[in-house]
């Protein structure tokens, strides 16, 4: 980045499932979970679309210090508001077990024109994401910077895989949010857009056709936010530990600079093929980071740990401005499983959530013990003194 530009600020939003500690089902409690939590998180905690989930958000922040503390003290007001109804939280993509549809959904005006139009959509909506918010000059800039991020959104989705589970059976994907996700009509990787009247133009024309009801249903991956400065990226699974969490926002922070510093050179993006984007999506949620993935700059499929060295390697000037990339760099190497910590220390094995969720259910053969392993890693601090486990009870096995 330029020396005469400051480093843009960050903040994070996440959502978390509750769950019994006895049965490790996803429980509808989110609206009294909202209520307990709120006296202590205020306005940066939320209810979600369905009444297994809650939401949390960071204030703005200026770097990977400051985002981990605000990640720790909101995940474990949340985590102390569920104990107190008797329950759990834990911080998957998709729920491990029971959320059988239809889902319970949440009683709120806001999502009635949703309801409405999406119908038995929103039956099935049970996820949970990152979402991370980059600080950007204007819409402008924003529209353009989402071209650059294009290309970069399979290796999020890679990186940040952590939802191989749903209601008990082994999708035989990394990310089954990211696949499952992509049946709403705005949803996934955004087209190409050339200027901010273009993206002003197409959104207009999709309230028009009733695709959109609100600047809440534009459910793109990248995106300019609806009511904040900022560029908002949404391809990530939300990841079990505070730390992953950290790390994807610095770097999706990092590649919204160098982003910044190609529009403000002239540079619109790079206008890939949107069915190669659509198939590297696929096979990112599929594989995460391992075996190969699907370079939409060449259309060639390569070695998955190729793109990402290429990724940080793209990022490494933002990376050096803002102090993180040594950080960012071994995170990097941890979830792509070039590191593993075979002994499941402070950042667990090695490689994405998907690989630590299998690897918990390959104990037993339990599906119990993924939801375990969750909730241990979800908010340590409050974990550390609460004893979730629940008497051994029969073998629940996971079906592929």
């Amino acid at each position: 980045m330029s020396s005469d530009e400051r480093i843009p600020t960050v903040g994070v939003e996440e959502e978390y499932f509750l769950v019994d500690p006895e049965t490790r089902e996803v429980v509808p409690a989110g609206s009294q979970v909202l209520r307990r939590a709120a006296s202590a998180l205020a306005d940066q905690v939320s209810g979600e679309l369905t009444e297994y989930q809650i939401e949390a958000k960071t204030p703005p922040c200026a770097g990977l210090d400051e985002l981990r503390g605000h990640l720790e003290r909101m995940r474990t007001a949340v985590a102390g508001a569920a104990a107190a109804e008797g329950l759990r939280m834990a911080a998957t993509g998709t729920p491990v077990l029971g959320a059988a549809d239809p889902a319970p959904l949440r009683d709120d005006p806001a999502y009635g024109p949703g309801l409405a139009a999406y119908r038995a959509l929103n039956e099935t909506h049970t996820h949970c994401a990152l979402h991370a918010h980059v600080e950007v000059p204007d819409l402008d800039h924003a529209v353009l910077v989402c071209n650059h991020l294009r290309p970069w959104l399979p290796s999020l989705v890679a990186l940040s895989a952590n939802s191989p589970f749903r209601d008990g059976r082994d999708t035989g994907y990394a990310s089954w949010r990211t696949a499952a996700g992509g049946r709403w009509p705005v949803a996934g990787p955004p087209p190409y857009f050339r200027s901010a009247h273009h993206y002003k133009q197409l959104c207009a024309t999709l309230e028009e056709a009733g695709a959109v009801v609100g600047d809440h249903t534009l459910l793109w991956d990248v995106r300019p936010s609806a009511h904040l400065p900022t560029v908002e990226v949404r391809a990530m699974d939300v990841p079990v530990g505070v730390e992953q969490a950290a790390v994807l926002a610095v770097l999706v922070r990092a590649l919204v600079v160098q982003a910044l510093e190609q529009v403000r050179r002239g540079d619109p993006g790079p206008d890939v093929c949107p069915s190669l984007l659509r198939a590297a999506y696929w096979r990112a949620a599929r594989d995460g980071c391992a075996e190969h993935a699907l370079d939409v700059r060449t259309g060639r499929s390569v070695p998955a740990g190729r793109l990402l060295r290429e990724l940080v390697a793209y990022t490494r000037p933002a990376l050096e401005a803002s102090g993180e990339l040594a950080a960012v760099t071994a995170a990097v190497r941890r979830l792509a499983g070039a590191e593993d910590d075979a002994d499941g220390g402070a950042h667990g094995p090695g490689g994405c959530g998907a690989r630590r969720q299998r690897a918990a259910f390959a104990r037993r053969g339990d599906a119990r013990d993924v939801v375990d392993e969750l909730i241990r890693h979800t908010a340590p601090a409050h974990a550390a003194h609460a004893d979730h486990r629940a008497p051994a009870g029969p073998v629940r096995h996971c079906t592929g």
